[in-house]
């Protein structure tokens, strides 16, 4: 395994829509253990495929790693199915736009279907943190990011960030 570079904003390749993954190969389950690496030595709860250069709808996540023992979840093709009409907002933060914290709302909880590396499909209600990393990394694999879902006066407050990283004006 190996850590790889994580992309930062604003590369374009963090704004294209990603491709359906396909049947796993060896390829892709190296890529989903190096990403895993990727995710905690960053160290972050959650990594989409094209935070680290590849167009590809998988994600990998381990939202409570912080907290305790490692369990990480390696999604191909995740779609949500369902989504609570009950928000939750709270700030994220993403490896791909460092130290701009965005304060988010999200449904509270999401009915989350994906595919393993054994290709068995697998679905969750997903709540608290998980829901919000896996609603945080589908995204990604969408070509949306968190500044896409500031107001207008927390991207004004980040615009001098954004701009040293090279949003321009």
């Amino acid at each position: 395994m190996s850590v790889l570079p994580i992309l930062r904003y604003p590369d374009a390749r963090l704004r294209r829509p990603c491709l359906p993954v396909g049947a796993p190969d060896a390829a892709l389950r190296q890529l989903a253990a190096d990403m895993l690496e990727t995710m905690y030595a960053a160290p972050g709860r959650g990594l989409a495929a094209p935070q680290v250069g590849v167009l590809k709808r998988l994600l990998v996540m381990d939202p409570g790693w912080k907290e305790g023992a490692p369990t990480p979840l390696i999604c191909l093709d995740p779609e949500i199915l369902e989504a609570s009409e009950e928000q939750h907002t709270g700030p994220e933060g993403c490896l791909s736009i460092p130290d701009v914290p965005a304060l988010v709302s999200r449904p509270a909880w999401v009915l989350l279907r994906w595919r393993d590396l054994d290709g068995q499909v697998h679905t969750e209600r997903l709540t608290g943190m998980a829901a919000i990393c896996a609603q945080h990394e589908l995204d990604h694999l969408n070509g949306r990011l968190i500044i896409d879902l500031m107001d207008e006066e927390a991207r004004l407050a980040a615009s001098p960030l954004l701009v040293a990283m090279g949003e321009g004006a």
